[in-house]
């Protein structure tokens, strides 16, 4: 056998065998946090704010009906979809698991609800949440 696919097996077998990382319990409540204030400043109609969550970078990614790359982009998308406070609705997060893809990277699984004046539209999400600048933001977001 080449010595490549020997080492090739070999890194297979390492990394097969390092556990998962294991969820940091302050890390986790920071994410929670983070959604929950990104619920009250929804139902407060305030999309800049709501904004805040997400990073605040070029390579922001958004991927709902729509693709929307960049922070500025994703900002206009949710503007244009919702439009004004009928449109917003209440939302409501439920989050099914914060789980650790590394030190400084979680992946979050979810549902939202809006419920609105005259339907209550529901979908699934999944987040991934990053630690920049010392804050949780949200640096992907796939929303269906």
């Amino acid at each position: 056998m080449k010595p490549a696919i020997v080492g090739a097996i070999c890194l297979g077998l390492i990394f097969a065998c390092t556990p998962p990382p294991q969820p940091d319990e302050d890390a986790t409540a920071s994410i929670r946090a983070l959604l929950r204030q990104q619920e009250a400043d929804w139902n407060q109609g305030n999309i800049e704010s709501f904004m805040e969550g997400y990073w605040k970078s070029d390579s922001l990614q958004f991927v709902g009906r729509a693709i929307a790359l960049g922070w500025q982009a994703t900002l206009e998308r949710y503007q244009k979809t919702y439009p004004d406070r009928a449109a917003m609705g209440q939302l409501t997060f439920d989050l099914w698991q914060i789980v650790p893809v590394d030190a400084g990277t979680y992946l979050v699984t979810g549902q939202f609800t809006l419920v609105r004046a005259s339907d209550q539209p529901t979908g699934r999400f999944t987040l991934l949440v990053k630690k920049k600048n010392g804050r949780w933001v949200v640096v992907y977001d796939h929303t269906c």
